[in-house]
Order: structure tokens, then C-alpha cells, then sequence
């Protein structure tokens, strides 16, 4: 049997719209629990016959999706306020999400540490190769900045932490936005900083100045620099949700994948 796709949509719009607004933001009282259920069982209805009729494919992705969000909502365990939620995510939601993304989180790690590796034995052998990579005056100035004892008291050394934290939250978060550019931002931008900085590396070191520079950086730059292929392998995720749609439109798929 045969059904047109507008006369199967259109009298149920209105119910869905409804299901995934309250699936977004959460219900605030019983009523709306309440409507909730209802709605979500209405939905897996829809789904079935959906299904039976043999509906596009983009339908039948966005009700399995609508019911999917429905659900989890409707028997998730409600949180007990915002702090609690936060302190939840941190310590189960993100580590379980990287490990379901952790093909991603791989290639993140080897466009920015293979070519961090490259940088480093580059600048640490041949200081034309670091020429090559950054200019004389950026050169110059790194070994001004870890010349010495690097004692510049408490507000120099927070200034400075300021800046590489600043800096490489900036990194970060271009390395994920330019993800939506088909996941070529985020490959661009991950090899980019990590010849770079390979190259100051190896260059600081060769020039005698590794241990002001690893003296400094120890304390942040793991967490830093994680941040940075956690946040690459979130921007390739995006990426590919645009090559591979699963039946959505690009569109559809981004907004899928991107949270």
C-alpha cells in the first residue's frame, strides 16, 4: 500500500514538534511527564507504521531518533539540580562518549602528535627547518622567553599561564568548529599546531632552553594538549556525520552528530 509521504506527515507534525521540544529542554511538571509518555508511545506507533509502509527513509530516521531522545529522557534518572548533572557528565557521560568516538579521538591523535613528532626532531637537528616553520622574530623571542631562571614572580608566571591557557583554548576551539567544513578544518588545524609546536619544542631544546621551557609547561600542557585531540576528534565527528548521513539530509545529520 501505498501512502503519500505529505499525507502521512502533516496531521502528525504538530505532535512530533511537540515531542521533541519536550525531549530537548525536559518536562517542568507532572502534566508534562505525562504528556510525555503519551506522546513517546504515540511516536513509536507512528515509527511502526512508518516502517509497515514502507516511508522514506528520512522519516523513519527521525522518528527512530525522536522516540530514541523520548526514551532516554523519559527513563532517564532525573539529576537533582545543575551542579549535580555537570559532576555526572564529567565523570561518566564524557569518558563513556570517548570511548564509543575513541576511532576518532585516535586519528586526532596521530594528525597532531605525528606531525608534533616531525616538528620536534626538525627543529631539534636543523634550525633552518624551524625557520622554515616560524620566522626569525617568533624564533627569537621563544628564546628570549625561556632564557634565564624564568623568575618573574607570581603575576608573570599567571600572565604567562594566562596566555597558553587562553591560546590554547583558542586552538581547541577552532580545531572543533572547522570540523563543519567537512572535517578538513579540524585535519588542517590538528597538523598545523602540531608542527608548530614540535618545531618550538625541538628548536627551545637544541638552543638550551628545554628544561626552562618543560619546567613551565609540565604542570598544564597535558591537560592542554588532550583538550586539543579531544576537541579534534569531536570537530572529525562532525565531519563525517556530513559524508555519512545514515538516510538524514547534511543538514539533519549535523545536528545530530554536533551535541
Amino acid at each position: 500500500m501505498s501512502v503519500d509521504r505529505e499525507v502521512f506527515v502533516a496531521p502528525r507534525r504538530a505532535r512530533w514538534d511537540r515531542l521533541d521540544a519536550l525531549a530537548r529542554r525536559g518536562p517542568d511538571d507532572a502534566a508534562e511527564w505525562t504528556e510525555l509518555a503519551e506522546q513517546y508511545r504515540a511516536t513509536c506507533a507512528d515509527l511502526a507504521m512508518a516502517r509497515s509502509l514502507g516511508m522514506p527513509a528520512d522519516i523513519q530516521h527521525y522518528l527512530d531518533d525522536l522516540a530514541g531522545r523520548a526514551h532516554n529522557k523519559l527513563y532517564s534518572v532525573r539529576e537533582a539540580g545543575i551542579g549535580r548533572s555537570v559532576l555526572h557528565d564529567a565523570i561518566h557521560g564524557f569518558p563513556r562518549e570517548l570511548r564509543a568516538q575513541i576511532v576518532f579521538f585516535a586519528l586526532a591523535c596521530a594528525l597532531f602528535y605525528g606531525p608534533f613528532l616531525v616538528g620536534f626532531v626538525g627543529g631539534l637537528g636543523s634550525p633552518e627547518f624551524a625557520a622554515r616553520v616560524l620566522s626569525e622574530a617568533q624564533l627569537e623571542a621563544m628564546e628570549q622567553a625561556y632564557s634565564g631562571d624564568l623568575v618573574r614572580g607570581f603575576g608573570g608566571d599567571a600572565n604567562m599561564a594566562g596566555f597558553y591557557v587562553f591560546n590554547n583554548v583558542g586552538i581547541a576551539f577552532r580545531v572543533f568548529a572547522t570540523g563543519a567544513l567537512l572535517g578538513v578544518g579540524s585535519m588542517f588545524y590538528l597538523v598545523y599546531n602540531g608542527v608548530t609546536l614540535g618545531t618550538v619544542f625541538g628548536y627551545l631544546l637544541a638552543a638550551g632552553r628545554g628544561y626552562n621551557l618543560l619546567t613551565f609547561v609540565a604542570g598544564h600542557s597535558a591537560w592542554e594538549l588532550t583538550g586539543v585531540c579531544v576537541a579534534g576528534a569531536a570537530g572529525l565527528k562532525m565531519g563525517w556525520s556530513l559524508l555519512a548521513t545514515g538516510g538524514r539530509t547534511r543538514i539533519g545529520s549535523l545536528r545530530a552528530a554536533a551535541p
